[in-house]
């Protein structure tokens, strides 16, 4: 962009030496010079504004092609996010089974210790 803003500059500045040059060293009458004039001015003029459109063309194309290149990025940002909360889930379930697991296993013991020591705690009744 900064090249282009120069390539602008010194297309300008060419262009005013040019007419200034010109009518400095100008064998020409005052009505000849003047349509001279004219036609660099216009084609000075058609030269600035081919170098405006194609700048702006170019500029066009390089924030559409960011703006894609962004989107892509943000995608793939979140499609990779998307799966690694996936996988924390999955994982998390997995624990969360677990620990039911363990739970039933630690219930059942401690009811089966609960009866155990209260049948320990009947006195024997001996048959005679």
């Amino acid at each position: 962009m900064a090249n282009s803003g120069n390539t602008f500059l010194a297309l300008i500045t060419g262009a005013a030496i040019g007419a200034g040059i010109g009518l400095l060293y100008a064998p020409d009458s005052g009505e000849k010079t003047r349509k001279k004039i004219k036609s660099e001015s216009k084609k000075a003029q058609d030269k600035l504004n081919k170098q405006y459109n194609e700048t702006s063309s170019n500029l066009t194309e390089k924030a559409k092609k960011a703006r894609q290149d962004f989107e892509n990025r943000l995608e793939e940002t979140l499609s990779s996010a998307s799966h690694k909360a996936d996988d924390v889930l999955t994982a998390m379930e997995a624990k969360l089974e677990e620990l039911r697991k363990q739970n039933a296993k630690l219930t059942k013991d401690a009811k089966k210790a609960v009866k155990d020591n209260k049948d320990s705690d009947k006195p024997n009744k001996a048959v005679v």
